[in-house]
């Protein structure tokens, strides 16, 4: 599955700038699992959720639906379409004062979710890409552009209607200046969407309005044709290669030094007996340099080369950094009372305690008996997959509060690492290692944002990386790994200018 989203005038989408606060920018929302509100310029304090805040999921909506218009063969025809289809929508508007209607045209071709978001990369918008490679997923795709401003009314249930985004890895650590853009939680709700199918594409908008939340269908009609008017219709198949740029530099936090130090005292804790704490994961940011910007969307189109059983993802908000992905773990997928994730050894030793987490939402797990080998350009790892039913079909946030941390990212126990990790690494993960998907109409998705890199919007980007320190573990080689891990995102960087390297 591929997400990519741009914006107009205002931005809909979930955002939390602080711990246990919901807003966003230029109007706040407050919501529920059966319905997202928003409310105009004025702040609501709510408790983190992972649908945003607690709403009120009783108020109706005059109408749900989804127009599909005959297949066409390109997406200049499909666009044509759309227009003329908002522009009838504009002449004779439903007699509804809220709603939400979705258009959608399919393609005969195949169109490549990337491209298309490529294609959109003039614009200062808001940019969202998801995209599922695993052996196990259905090949599906989908690009998305969203509204600049959607008051949605309306249940989740909605099958069409995704909210697509991440979390950090600690919500309650302080934001520093390179996350403060995506909050605490950020969250998009797609406008225009294109759905890269096996063998074929579709392309959706969606327009929604509530005339009791201030956003008419007037105004919100206004706001669709606006976004839709800067939306290409040309796609050009993406090179998998980063346009050339040289590594100036390329800094770590910690350096080699320091992080010596910080596993030394993590075996100090693990071996002495007078800790808990059975294993932490430690990260590094390293901060590369290079000679001309970096276009996210080409290096993430580079990643999906070597992305198989992977998801590659990536997040921007509205003329701000972005933050891309390969990730090869999934952290769980729902859909109603059905509930999967996995348990992957080497990279995470989650195992059993997978099994525990799952079952603090669960009426019972079943792991899959036979381990497969998840094969991955630089690494392998054994892995089994975990099934369970639901008790409730409740916030998804009952289920990422049972998950995440997982050992995989933080350790074991959880609140032991949490605390070392916040005690002893010296840079902020911000979404790195957080929960990175979707979820609404019943179904959502996550995978772990490890693997991940922060695209400056200057010259440059933060690569991140971490490895698990258990008893008997050696520094030096734990930093090797980390080279490893991030390797895929330098390996497509030239390196032909005299490199600067701090790590004393």
């Amino acid at each position: 599955m591929a997400t990519a989203c741009i914006s107009g005038h205002f931005v809909a989408r979930f955002i939390d700038p602080e711990p246990a606060k919901c807003s966003i920018s230029a109007s706040p929302i407050s919501c529920s699992r059966q319905s997202i509100h928003f409310f105009h310029h004025k702040y609501q304090s709510c408790s983190l959720s992972m649908n945003g805040c607690q709403g009120d999921p009783r108020a109706p909506i005059g109408t749900i639906e989804t127009r599909t218009f005959p297949t066409v063969p390109s997406p200049a025809l499909a666009m044509d379409t759309l227009n003329s289809a908002i522009s009838q929508l504009k002449s004779d508007p439903p007699p509804f004062t809220s709603g939400i209607i979705r258009l959608q045209v399919p393609i005969q071709q195949k169109i490549e979710a990337i491209d298309w978001l490529h294609a959109q990369h003039y614009l200062l918008l808001p940019r969202c890409f998801f995209s599922v490679s695993l052996v196990s997923a259905p090949p599906s795709s989908f690009a998305t552009s969203i509204h600049s401003h959607i008051p949605i009314g309306s249940p989740l249930r909605v099958p069409v209607i995704r909210a697509y985004g991440a979390i950090r890895f600690d919500a309650q650590s302080n934001i520093s200046s390179e996350w403060k853009d995506f909050g605490s939680f950020y969250f998009m709700v797609p406008q225009v969407e294109l759905d890269e199918l096996e063998g074929s594409s579709m392309l959706a908008t969606t327009v929604a309005w509530d005339t009791s939340l201030s956003w008419t269908w007037a105004m919100a009609i206004d706001a669709l044709q606006a976004t839709m008017c800067q939306v290409s219709a040309i796609v050009v198949k993406l090179r998998k290669e980063v346009p050339k740029t040289f590594i100036l530099s390329n800094n770590h936090i910690p350096s080699k030094t320091y992080w010596d130090l910080a596993v030394n005292r993590a075996l100090q804790l693990i071996d002495t007996g007078n800790s808990a704490l059975i294993k932490v994961v430690l990260a590094r940011s390293s901060r590369v340099v290079t000679t001309t910007d970096i276009d996210p969307i080409a290096w993430l189109a580079c990643l999906q080369v070597e992305g198989e059983n992977a998801y590659q993802f990536c997040l921007q908000p509205p003329n701000a950094r972005a933050f891309i992905g390969n990730t090869p773990e999934q952290l769980f997928h729902r859909k109603c009372l059905s509930i999967n994730s996995e348990a992957l050894a080497g990279t995470r030793g989650r195992g059993r305690s997978t099994t525990l987490d799952l079952q603090a939402v669960c009426n019972g797990v079943v792991v899959e008996p036979k381990k497969a080998i998840r094969k991955l350009p630089r690494v392998q790892h054994l892995y089994a997959q975990l099934a369970g039913r639901l008790r409730s079909e409740d916030d998804e946030f009952d289920i990422l509060a049972s998950l995440h941390p997982s050992p995989a990212v933080c350790g074991f126990p959880t609140e032991e690492a949490r605390l070392f990790i916040a005690e002893t690494e010296v840079f902020d993960r911000g979404m790195y290692a957080g929960p990175v998907g979707w979820f609404g109409g019943g179904e959502s998705e996550f995978a772990v944002g490890i693997r991940s890199a922060l695209v400056e919007k200057g010259l440059g980007a933060l690569i991140y990386a971490g490895t698990g320190i258990v008893e008997g573990s050696n520094p030096s080689l734990e930093w090797d790994e980390l080279e490893l891990k991030t390797s895929q995102f330098t390996k497509l960087l030239k390196l032909e200018v005299p490199l600067h390297q701090n790590q004393n």
